[in-house]
């Protein structure tokens, strides 16, 4: 049998790939997350310092821990509450919701008068993130992971066949805490309100793994770097002490 050489010149080549169908990007913003009221600090889950004596207002409640002057972050975790890079692969959930009748079409026109079909897609993406509040002294209440969730519509070309490939390209999660002070003594608050907003930034792709035929050339592997040892180096001697002077001659 003769065999066709692969080194050098082109060849016909027969590869497997994803075809990106369809790719779309937008922020999409979590619909406004809110706890109000001191009864609703038993959602939120709030752990506080231990040996620290809260005025009234109740254990888990940071406002009546830590005081009225309170700064406020949040961010993204796996349901057990370890910090995670919302960036990640995997590391939220972003997926196709089916839908009973399969992907509906619809027509719809471009700005130069065509039209064109494509297929109502619904994509789910939901997470956690924890909330932790701390005061000037350093001390803080942290939270329990916080669930989080949210569904969008898209118009892609999506024919059957063809899969959601979703990559969360940017994550945004700002919080607020309001504490309202109880009755004149000062320094005595409570919690009366806590709102988390989140916003990401998503690529969305529609692709199918299919087979194409190209003409292209094989790669070669480049050439290794030369690696040279360096010579042994031993540290200098102090030869005036040691190991000095040899004995001085005497006469013969």
């Amino acid at each position: 049998m003769d065999f066709k050489s692969i080194s050098g010149g082109q060849e016909t080549l027969c590869i497997k790939v994803n075809k990106v169908y369809d790719w779309v990007t937008r922020q999409a913003d979590v619909p406004l997350i809110a706890f109000t009221g001191p009864a609703s600090l038993a959602d939120i889950g709030f752990d506080c310092p231990s040996g620290v004596t809260p005025t009234p207002g109740g254990a888990g409640d940071p406002c009546a821990f830590l005081g009225g002057n309170l700064t406020v972050e949040c961010f993204p975790t796996d349901e057990e509450g370890n910090p995670i890079d919302p960036l990640a692969p995997g590391a939220i959930l972003c997926q196709e919701i089916p839908q009973p009748e399969g992907r509906a079409s619809g027509q719809f026109q471009l700005p130069d008068g065509s039209t064109v079909t494509l297929q109502k897609v619904k994509v789910l993406k939901k997470g956690f993130i924890v909330v932790r509040v701390s005061n000037a002294a350093g001390l803080s209440c942290t939270s329990d992971p916080i669930a989080w969730a949210v569904s969008e519509k898209f118009f892609l070309c999506a024919p059957p066949g063809t899969f959601l490939q979703c990559e969360i390209t940017d994550f945004e999660c700002d919080a607020n805490i309001i504490c309202r002070q109880v009755g004149i003594t000062p320094g005595v608050f409570e919690f009366q309100q806590l709102d988390i907003s989140i916003n990401l930034c998503q690529n969305v792709q529609m692709e199918a793994m299919v087979k194409l035929e190209i003409t292209a050339d094989f790669c070669q592997p480049r050439p290794d770097m030369p690696f040279v040892c360096p010579p042994l180096a031993f540290p200098p001697q102090c030869p005036t002490v040691f190991p000095g002077p040899g004995p001085t001659p005497t006469g013969i």
